[in-house]
């Protein structure tokens, strides 16, 4: 077997795909006429190194072809041909094991083994897609106390039941999280850990599907992905338990208890986290099935996949499927805002599912320092991955640059000020917190003090990249842009001391009412509006298990969803006749858009495909006599001309109510995704007729027609419909569409460093072709490279995609004696292929795929075989979102160098 150096070294080679001859035109949109700036620009970011976008589970989702039950199919049908698929697996040799069976909400399996065992399964007439089981992580909570009070005022919720006496009685919420704490007062336990049977008076079904052992992300060191399910959903880690008092807790919120949205509601509680670590997305579909069998009104699921933008995939087209059956499923779109457009996340991603965004609480208390020389008192949040903290002492101040440094404490350790015994102030910024952290840890630092480089209060983490990394031994905390300049500026006055306590301090947020930092963007890879609408979901008090003190802060998406599940209960409360769709439509009617996060005050909506509809607001909801349906416009690609629809308005109350017609602009985006650009919009609309008198009791409708804005071209534009009454609140419509060609927009294109930096990828000993210490610099693969197929001696194609792709594939070639592509090998001669792909995470981010040396063997069988050893290229296809595969225009290919297969 032939090697060289570099990646030559490693079990098996990478094919670095994404250096093509030729990329599509729109890589970037021209800065011209209404260009606002960047996300790096304007946010403050710092450039994300390379990584693979989904780590690999070994575990595969297996779709079938009849139906489930909840589409009108049978279990028996369903069971038969599940028995039928697997016999065929085992005849063909292919090491696979079950992992769990659907057929209530998705017909098919999850199974364990290799890429080239499940590929066996995939050309069978009984199989209609396989995808990828990726895992879910449990996010940390963060450590400012703001209060829960404040977040049901923004909402309306606090109106809903003291004025209009809603509470969620007679409704049942399933929370599809880490179960839920049922020994907490707040929500119906003894207060006495370990005191309260289950099921208990307001936690009435349930179960835990893994113990208190598992995690699924194989990086860590409590790595134990086997599952031990038992009846009782209690809640070791604490996701759950606040999401739960989010939903519905009932303390005493002046005796320091939590106040939910709907206090009254009974919960379904299911557990698919353990202790710690990951869950994985068929665990999750296991779950959707309980909630379904136990009667659930509304399923919250604050979990999900980022990037994994397709409504095709299992965990949105099952949360479709419970919709479907009368359930009204919320879910969080994702924590990946930072990371840019195109980033939302299954299952909130799914057609009839609310997808929803976090908006900022007004207020929260945090733990504070003061600082000399008059003790002005600075609210701070600790961050995650550092010790806590003290409670006393006194420390001088340092700083590592000033508020217009470009990349504070970024540098190499030496060339930092001596920080020996200070607590350095350093500004958020161009590297990772943990590397600012580390650089001040290293040149002595005692502590540190990161201040925000935009407006408004953040969470960082500090915790190291990899296992492999020193972790962070000192305090780190946080504090708000404002508060961070004043205290640069106190230091450059004289000697400044921070003295540590053990109190509290009421901090209004100055991003209150404003779309979270970490909020992802939509739209769906289908160019479906996502999100639906918005709640808040940055600073959230709430429950959290008695031997975790009870109570605890935690920001993200996962805060904001549980808002809008207890208000979905109000609102079914209010009006039980309600469907599914009428729940989403009436949310959506209701809310309000709010200002642009990155430029607040300066007259611009975030986009629409950011925050939906907007702010949830329910008490309007609940008290709205005209609805209208759509509740939202997925507009599409604009090359085919001007979009039509139609509005209908429903009045169910005493009186008509005549509306003016109109629209609002938000902010368009388009350009690279993890670096979009921004724009002012300029969408027409132009409606028939301009205004519209809906009788008490009656529909009416109205065409609606909009023209998308001339630039940027290859952008996502949106809006909102506004209708206004003469009297009371407005109605709104959310609209988004793509401007232009949307099969314009490329995929395979280089990395933003032209190739991954395979240095910085996280546990990649894992992927064969992947050098964890090769610094990012490799070789591309040599003419006449050989693998021997056996023992993971395999090729990997390495692909970064910039945009999703509805097929990615790897076709085989016999090579010419030039090392380019000859003759297809027979007319079978596509060797792997996954469907519903979502873009690469980064700009240096990547997919990764493995030829094992098989093909099929022909037309009409599911086998497939070795080939002969010979010289071989590997062409990589990408077929772009809603392609038609029969035009070249719409598929982009990268050919290997030539691959020997040797077996001798």
């Amino acid at each position: 077997m032939t090697r060289r150096a570099g990646l030559a070294a490693t079990a098996g080679l990478a094919l670095v795909a994404g250096t093509l001859g030729t990329v599509a035109a729109g890589t970037a949109a021209p800065a011209g006429d209404g260009y606002l700036g960047d996300l790096a620009g304007l946010a403050g970011l710092p450039e994300p190194s390379g990584e693979l976008t989904h780590e690999p589970t070994g575990a595969w989702f297996v779709e079938l072809t009849a139906k489930p039950v909840a589409d009108g199919g049978s279990r028996a049908a369903a069971q038969r041909q599940q028995d039928r698929v697997l016999a065929q697996a085992e005849v063909l040799g292919a090491d696979l094991d079950v992992r769990y069976t659907y057929d209530r909400l998705w017909n098919g399996f999850s199974v364990s083994g290799s890429e080239a065992d499940v590929t066996r399964l995939a050309a069978s007439a009984e199989v209609a897609a396989v995808y990828p089981v990726v895992t879910v992580d449990a996010p940390d909570p963060a450590t400012s106390e703001p209060a829960m009070d404040s977040a049901l005022g923004m909402t309306g919720a606090d109106v809903a039941q003291s004025e209009l006496g809603f509470t969620g009685d007679g409704l049942k919420v399933g929370v599809i999280d880490s179960g839920v704490d049922i020994d907490h007062p707040d929500l119906g336990g003894s207060g006495t850990p370990g005191g309260t049977a289950f099921p208990t008076e307001r936690v009435v079904a349930g179960y835990d599907f893994v113990g208190d052992d598992y995690n699924a992300d194989d990086t860590s060191a409590a790595y134990q992905p086997v599952p031990h399910p038992d009846d009782n959903p209690d809640d070791c880690l604490g996701h759950g338990s606040h999401v739960a008092g989010i939903v519905g807790a009932d303390g005493d919120s002046a005796a320091g208890g939590v106040r939910g949205v709907a206090p009254d509601v009974e919960f379904g509680a299911y557990r698919v986290f353990g202790c710690g670590g990951s869950t994985t997305s068929d665990i999750m579909l296991a779950a959707m099935e309980r909630a379904h069998a136990d009667g659930m009104d509304v399923v919250n699921m604050s979990i999900g996949a980022g990037f994994v933008t397709w409504p095709e995939y299992p965990t949105a087209t099952a949360s479709d499927a419970l919709v479907d059956e009368g359930v009204v499923v919320v879910a969080s779109i994702g924590n990946n805002g930072a990371a840019g457009t195109w980033s939302a996340g299954a299952p909130g991603v799914g057609e009839k599912v609310i997808g929803v965004a976090s908006f900022d609480n007004t207020e929260y208390d945090a733990r504070m320092f003061t600082v000399t020389p008059d003790g002005r008192e600075f609210g701070y949040a600790d961050a995650a991955g550092a010790p806590s903290a003290p409670t006393s002492g006194d420390l001088p101040m340092s700083r590592t640059g000033t508020p217009a440094s470009t990349a504070d404490a970024c540098t190499a350790t030496g060339a930092l000020p001596d920080l020996t015994g200070t607590v350095a102030l350093i500004e958020r910024g161009t590297c990772s917190f943990y590397e600012k952290a580390r650089n001040a840890q290293q040149a002595g630092a005692a502590a540190v003090v990161l201040y925000n480089n935009v407006a408004g209060a953040f969470a960082p983490t500090v915790a190291p990249p990899t296992p492999a990394d020193p972790p962070i031994t000192i305090p780190v905390v946080a504090v708000p842009q404002a508060e961070g300049v004043e205290l640069d500026s106190r230091i450059a006055a004289g000697a400044t001391t921070l003295t540590w306590t053990d109190e509290t301090t009421t901090v209004e947020n100055s991003t209150a009412g404003l779309i979270s930092s970490f909020s992802s963007y939509g739209m769906a890879s289908d160019l479906t509006l996502k999100p639906d609408l918005g709640a808040p979901g940055g600073l959230i008090r709430s429950t959290y298990p008695l031997e975790e003190d009870g109570y605890a802060v935690v920001s993200g998406t996962s805060m904001a969803s549980p808002h809008v599940a207890g208000a979905v209960a109000l609102l079914l409360q209010a009006h039980p006749s309600l469907t599914p769709a009428q729940v989403r439509d009436q949310l959506q009617n209701t809310a309000d858009p709010a200002d642009w996060s990155l430029v607040p005050g300066a007259g611009y909506f975030e986009p629409a495909h950011r925050q939906g509809a907007g702010m949830l607001d329910i008490d309007d909801a609940i008290l709205a006599p005209v609805s209208v349906s759509p509740g939202k416009l997925s507009l599409g690609e604009s090359s085919a001309g001007p979009a039509e629809r139609t509005l209908t308005l429903t009045n169910d109350g005493d009186a008509p109510v005549t509306y003016a017609l109109s629209h609002v602009d938000g902010i368009t985006t388009a350009g690279a995704p993890n670096n979009p650009q921004f724009f002012e919009g300029g969408a027409s609309v132009a409606f028939s007729p301009s205004s519209v008198t809906v009788p008490a009791g009656s529909s009416v409708s109205v065409e609606v027609t909009v023209t998308a804005p001339a630039e940027p071209d290859l952008g996502q534009y949106g809006g909102w419909v506004v209708l206004t009454p003469s009297e009371g609140q407005p109605l709104r419509v959310p609209f988004a569409g793509f401007a232009g060609d949307y099969q314009q927009l490329p995929i395979l294109t280089p990395t933003g460093a032209g190739l991954p930096e395979l240095g910085d990828v996280t546990a990649c000993d894992r992927y064969v072709g992947v050098n964890c210490t090769m610094g990012g610099e490799f070789d591309l693969l040599p003419d006449g490279a050989t693998f021997s197929m056996t023992e993971g001696d395999y090729p990997v194609v390495i692909a970064h995609l910039e945009h999703a792709a509805q097929n990615v594939s790897l076709q085989l070639f016999h090579a010419k004696a030039d090392g380019t592509a000859g003759r297809p090998y027979g007319r079978l001669n596509t060797v792997l292929s996954e469907d519903y792909v979502g873009r690469s995470s980064a700009a240096g981010a990547f997919n990764a795929y493995t030829w094992d040396g098989t093909r099929p063997r022909g037309s009409g069988t599911d086998q497939r075989v070795p080939v002969p050893d010979g010289r071989y290229v590997l062409r990589l296809t990408a077929a772009k979102p809603l392609a038609d595969p029969a035009d070249p225009a719409h598929v982009e290919t990268w050919d290997s160098p030539v691959i020997v297969v040797d077996r001798n």
